[in-house]
């Protein structure tokens, strides 16, 4: 068996943290903080403040990384609010489109999606989203009342916002484009943003960092530098350009945005987001 770190105490990871140039004023917060974060998780924000040794920054505190994880979480948060907007109306316009032009059950049929669309896969994917939401009581009804055949704007209730990405880049190309004039772009591009929001999605779900992270999908159809096409910049403007309601963009997310990152103005760098210095004017 492979030899991994021994465990250690919260007294020895915070002598570790001071051995490494972190400074840590209050021990006692420290110690409270860290019996509530794994030392670990907590561990990914010390990135930007590690020299190619370990070691850290000069001046790097235990306090200013803990509140870079706090912006982190509440960032989080922000995103999550904006994507189950996003989510939800994806649902809405996929079920919509697909009913009228193929009917209740049309999903099932192989004939209305295109080559690539893998029907075995895709029917195992949903009975195993019905199998998890057997308890569920419009699952349970359709089970009963209509043995187990579900309408297309009923099953899509089910689908992970993977599924529906996947759903829509199997859809045939003349459904794909009537679909993305919805989002005032290409199919190309619309089938792109999906991926880095079901990436963006994920990672918030599971309480990923978004700070000084480079996303493994990088969204078509904005002008930006390599370095910020991978980073959290590119993913806002992916979330504003398929966010539902432009008015509650502008009256309500980008308002929260303003206030969360007044907020950390003092401890959060913005390249480490891709954000440029006037992201207000672009949002």
């Amino acid at each position: 068996m492979t030899e991994t770190k021994r465990p250690t105490t919260i007294a020895e990871q915070i002598a570790i943290l001071k051995d490494h140039g972190c400074i840590i004023s209050d021990s006692t917060f420290a110690e409270e903080i860290l019996s509530t974060i794994n030392y670990y998780r907590l561990s990914a924000y010390f990135l930007p403040f590690r020299n190619e040794d370990r070691s850290f920054l000069s001046d790097t505190t235990f306090e200013k990384i803990y509140r870079i994880y706090e912006f982190d979480r509440e960032l989080r948060s922000l995103l999550f609010s904006a994507i189950e907007s996003i989510e939800i109306a994806l649902r809405a316009r996929l079920s919509y489109l697909h009913g009228l032009r193929y009917g209740a059950l049309g999903y099932l049929d192989s004939a209305n999606f295109n080559a690539r669309h893998n029907t075995d896969r895709f029917l195992e994917n949903i009975q195993r989203e019905i199998t998890s939401n057997r308890n569920v009581p419009f699952v349970q009804h359709h089970q009963q009342k209509y043995h187990g055949y579900f309408p297309v704007w009923v099953i899509t209730e089910l689908f992970t916002f993977g599924m529906l990405s996947y759903f829509y880049s199997d859809l045939l190309t003349q459904d794909q484009k009537a679909i993305a004039r919805q989002y005032n772009t290409s199919h190309t591009v619309l089938k792109s943003w999906l991926r880095c929001c079901t990436d963006a999605r994920n990672i918030c779900a599971h309480y990923g960092r978004l700070y000084y992270r480079v996303f493994s999908a990088a969204p078509a159809g904005f002008n930006l530098s390599a370095g910020v096409r991978w980073r959290m910049w590119a993913v806002m403007l992916v979330i504003k350009a398929l966010y539902p309601s432009p008015q509650k963009w502008s009256e309500e997310f980008v308002p929260r945005a303003e206030k969360l990152f007044q907020k950390y103005a003092d401890d959060i760098e913005l390249y480490h987001l891709g954000f440029p210095r006037d992201w207000k004017a672009h949002l």
